[in-house]
């Protein structure tokens, strides 16, 4: 997940809009001039370049592609279940899961994207030794995104969890007299925003981008390639009903088109690590998550 709750700005034109509104659960994308589908997706960085890339190569495929952009990820799953998009493509499989037990919802992920380290910047220290004894660090507060910084800052030796943390882990389960650091939660938004009064933060990918912090300022990531990320990878989610939707499903694999991941290195980074798991696969693990959820009682 290259991103927590804050002040929504949607950008949708009322013919968008309405084209959402006319796409009934589980039908075929709205038709575009000649028929052609139209599907509009819910992202969180729709001003980044390798979107036109993805629209141009949707576009030569027939389908008409249109961007609804969220700043809150409070909003997207909600706008997706009620009909005003038909995908959206914001959220790693850990945040989805969460999403659809709270909400008791069943919007599906339908093709992975990437799974994407999860840094600790410091405008103030180049190494996490230089840390010092009670300094503070700012984090996501989102649950998923928090749960995901804590265990990042646990593996930098910064805390200490009680139990040894999991993807449910809040701050609540922070053992201060074994911790060498303070945290902060903040809107994820806000965490780059922060890095100026803290001794480091803990930044999603696409704000870092937006801040335009450079790996000279990441003193510490985890490993996106390690077993614990498959909770983390990112995907196209849809509503269960649109599951097996052949647009949709086309459309997802689109992200994976040579051009376009390209583009999204250059965009978002070298260290995007792209992941081709299958959309059974994807649902299994989801599934998996929601059960843990629910057995925790988290």
């Amino acid at each position: 997940m290259r991103r927590a709750p804050r002040a929504l700005l949607l950008l949708l034109l009322p013919a968008l809009a309405l084209a959402a509104a006319c796409a009934a659960p589980g039908s075929t994308p709205a038709g575009g001039s000649g028929g052609a589908p139209v599907v509009t997706i819910g992202v969180s960085d729709a001003s980044e370049n390798y979107w036109n890339v993805y629209k141009a190569k949707a576009a030569a495929k027939g389908i008409t592609v249109q961007f609804v952009n969220f700043t809150d990820y409070n909003q997207p799953n909600p706008a997706l279940s009620q009909n005003q998009l038909q995908l959206n493509q914001f959220q790693h499989l850990q945040y989805l899961a969460n999403y659809n037990v709270k909400n008791n919802d069943t919007l599906v992920p339908i093709g992975a994207t990437a799974v994407y380290p999860l840094p600790l910047y410091s405008t103030k220290h180049t190494s996490v030794d230089q840390i010092p004894q009670g300094g503070q660090i700012a984090i996501p507060n989102d649950p998923t995104n928090e749960a995901r910084s804590l265990l990042v800052l646990q593996a930098a030796k910064l805390i200490t969890l009680r139990g040894g943390g999991n993807s449910l882990s809040t701050t609540n389960d922070i053992d201060t007299a074994a911790s060498k650091v303070t945290v902060l939660p903040v809107d994820a938004a806000q965490t780059a925003a922060n890095l100026g009064s803290v001794d480091g933060a803990i930044v999603n990918n696409n704000y870092a981008t937006a801040a335009k912090l450079g790996k000279d300022k990441r003193i510490f990531a985890d490993d996106p390639n390690s077993d614990a990320s498959k909770p983390y990878i990112n995907t196209f989610v849809a509503r269960a009903a649109d599951k097996d939707n052949p647009t949709y499903l086309e459309l997802a694999a689109l992200y994976h088109d040579p051009d376009v991941e390209a583009a999204i290195r250059t965009d978002l980074g070298d260290d995007t690590i792209f992941k081709n798991n299958t959309a059974a696969d994807l649902q299994a693990e989801t599934t998996r998550i929601e059960d843990h959820i629910r057995k925790t009682g988290s």
